[in-house]
């Protein structure tokens, strides 16, 4: 069996700054190989990550050591099987297709309005905190059931823990703020419960609570929830905008056809995959493409990487929304399948993004230097400042 190769002259900072090069090179190199900085073992490779994902015995999401269970607190992506799905099931009510049209999407609609309306007099706004955190953090406590929290509470929430999720540095100041964001979290859970109880609803909390969930796994859940549920929308929201902004054909294209939103959000993702990366448990001594791993090795699914496989995708650096209808992997796959997928559709390519193009006449990059884009186990623009033709 050939050693697993290892990348050890890039730091953090590079792979924060555009992990894309390093996945390039990492897919070169053979299905698994070692980056030092990130001290794990990564599977860069499209077809070695669905193999993967079809094996969950052998390819664990349990796991004790894992940073989210450990900022979160045991939780159904870190469990599988039957465990898992009774987990999965007790939310599923609350974000199913039906559900997220019926329920979902015009109270979502009446708050993308009344965002946009707060700004769309300024002729200017970076897109990340004017529209796109608050858009998702207010989607997000409605669709949960948290109250009257506001968005800028949630939005630091999230980040606290998805930069806890990512701690592979192991930074004592990243896990302090981590942990007060859960023990934040855990308070405002059981200030709605009651309510909860008393008011059977369609919302993420009532849900649990009327599957009879334990306070533990409510509070593991919900965590799990604030963390990809806000980051991935306003990460995909920035995302086609961008992309379209980038991409002047594309957007009058989509103009003129609406049915094209749905393309650009499913392009959208793809490109800059707002979960970039999620790690798997070894439970077996397994071949993985002709590597050895040995039973106890923990690997990294790099979905980022994954999305851009050149064996997969043609010029995969491209936003293109007419390239060749071809699955991805920005939701995962199998069972962990994004269970608020149907949710952020809805919000992102029927409402957030098109609605945004429909207010701001001539929406437009102020420059297109000034627009920030980081991360890799959680990646999306930081800083997307625009102009528009104020009425």
């Amino acid at each position: 069996m050939p050693n697993i190769p290892v990348i050890g002259d890039v730091t953090m900072s590079d792979i924060l700054a555009n992990p894309y090069p390093i996945y390039a090179r990492a897919q070169q190199m053979g299905p698994v190989v070692r980056v030092e900085a990130a001290n794990l073992m990564l599977v860069t490779r499209f077809d070695d990550i669905m193999e993967v994902e079809r094996d969950p015995v052998t390819y664990s999401s349990e796991n004790p050591h894992s940073l989210v269970v450990k900022v979160c607190g045991p939780n159904l992506m870190r469990k599988d099987g039957e465990e898992h799905q009774v987990e999965r099931k007790a939310v599923e009510p609350s974000l199913r297709p039906g559900t997220a049209k019926r329920c979902w999407a015009p109270k979502l609609e009446d708050i993308v309005d009344e965002i946009i309306e707060a700004f769309e007099k300024d002729g200017e706004a970076d897109l990340f905190d004017a529209y796109a955190s608050p858009m998702a953090a207010r989607a997000l406590v409605a669709v949960l059931g948290l109250g009257d929290v506001d968005w800028q509470t949630v939005a630091r929430w999230s980040q606290a823990m998805m930069d806890g999720n990512g701690n592979y540095g192991n930074d004592p100041e990243i896990a302090r703020r981590a942990k007060q964001a859960t023990d934040e979290i855990e308070q405002a859970i059981d200030a709605m419960i009651p309510y909860h109880l008393e008011n059977p609803n369609e919302s993420a909390l009532s849900s649990l609570l009327q599957a009879d969930q334990s306070k533990k796994q409510i509070y593991g859940n919900v965590k799990v929830f604030i963390g990809g549920g806000h980051n991935e929308p306003r990460d995909a929201i920035l995302t086609l905008v961008l992309g379209l902004l980038q991409n002047p054909d594309q957007l009058a294209k989509v103009k003129e056809d609406p049915s094209l939103w749905e393309k650009g959000f499913e392009e959208a993702v793809r490109w800059i995959s707002p979960i970039g990366m999620y790690p798997r448990l070894v439970t077996q001594d397994v071949e993985l493409s002709g590597v050895q791993l040995k039973k106890g090795d923990q690997i990294g699914l790099c979905i980022g990487a994954a999305n851009h496989d050149p064996t997969h995708f043609d010029s995969p650096e491209k936003f293109d929304i007419f390239r060749p209808k071809q699955p991805h992997l920005a939701f995962g796959a199998g069972a962990h399948f994004c269970a608020g997928t149907w949710v952020a559709r809805i919000l992102v390519s029927k409402l957030a993004v098109p609605r945004l193009f429909e207010r701001l006449p001539n929406l437009r990059l102020k420059d297109p230097e000034a627009v920030k884009i980081s991360g890799w186990v959680f990646r999306g623009p930081t800083s997307l400042p625009v102009v528009w033709d104020a009425k």
